[in-house]
């Protein structure tokens, strides 16, 4: 299943970018998270680099970006998450609307366990409403400070 989400925020690309991929200040703006961290010793995102993330549901993800060109696009593949889950994937996109507004959009790509599979629309369902509130939740951090 693979689903996209939008917004346009009133800041530049590159700052958009570069909160977004701050792990230090993740927590600041994600309101989805409870706890997120690089790992493996890594001090910042990029190409290869590991990252933990807790839901505020408890449930924990390990990903590894498997993109990372700023100020324009970064993903990331799960290497190890929930047990329901056969493969896992997000990435966001930035696009300069003009100098200081910016389209963001954010996508998941996820396959459900075979057992598991006929929860798909309910998980797309809760994957997207944490995806619309994640996004409302960076443009009003990002405009407001």
């Amino acid at each position: 299943m693979k689903f996209v989400e939008r917004i346009v925020i009133n800041a530049a690309q590159r700052v958009i970018f570069e909160l977004t991929q701050d792990y230090d200040r993740r927590l600041l703006w994600d309101p989805f998270l409870k706890e997120a961290r690089l790992v493996d010793g890594a001090f910042a995102a990029g190409l290869g680099v590991k990252a933990w993330c807790v839901a505020t549901n408890g449930i924990g993800m390990e990903t590894v970006y498997v993109s990372y060109q700023p100020p324009q696009v970064t993903a990331v593949s799960m290497t190890s998450g929930p047990f329901f889950y056969d493969t896992f994937a997000g990435s966001w996109r930035f696009k300069a609307v003009t100098p200081q507004q910016t389209d963001v959009v954010f996508t998941y790509r996820f396959v459900l366990k075979r057992p598991f599979r006929f929860a798909t629309p309910f998980m797309t369902y809760i994957l997207r409403r944490s995806a619309i509130k994640r996004l409302s939740a960076l443009k009003q951090y990002v405009e407001q400070t």
